[in-house]
């Protein structure tokens, strides 16, 4: 599997902000955005390739269990993300890079949004989470458009 990463797509761009609210608000009716799903500190958007996606930081820190430092070094402002079919390919994917020496942040795990992930960084401080859905999708809704712009 040497080529796990170079044979994914980028599935997600996501900024962290500070309030989600004020964020949601520019990109839905400043610019333009439909909005697709909302949930307890994360929004996203529909766009015609790459999810855009808004993650609180606070939302962020608190279900990452992030180590201490790591967000206050000027602090992430996004993170890139690769949506894989399964668990099993979170897993295998993150076994291949670390054998390769790339940075772990957050093991693979389950979160309460119901993805399963893990997170890692470049030599920058860039962060990148590889992810899936796990069975039934998305967790927490407040709203979903998921039959998209009308």
């Amino acid at each position: 599997m040497a080529d796990a990463i170079s044979t994914s797509s980028i599935s997600d761009i996501c900024f962290l902000v500070q309030d989600l609210d004020r964020a949601i608000a520019f990109y839905r009716d400043r610019v333009g955005f439909k909005l697709r799903r909302l949930a307890p500190g994360f929004a996203d958007f529909f766009t015609a390739g790459v999810t855009l996606a808004l993650w609180q930081v606070e939302h962020m820190q608190s279900h990452l269990h992030l180590p201490p430092g790591l967000t206050a070094r000027g602090g992430w402002r996004t993170m890139a993300a690769i949506q894989v079919e399964s668990s099993d390919r979170v897993r295998a994917m993150h076994q291949e890079l670390s054998a390769r020496g790339v940075p772990f942040v957050v093991e693979p795990q389950a979160y309460p949004w119901n993805a399963y992930a893990c997170y890692f960084t470049d030599p920058e401080d860039n962060l990148w989470e590889i992810y899936t859905w796990q069975e039934g999708g998305h967790a927490n809704l407040i709203f979903s458009g998921e039959q998209g712009p009308q």
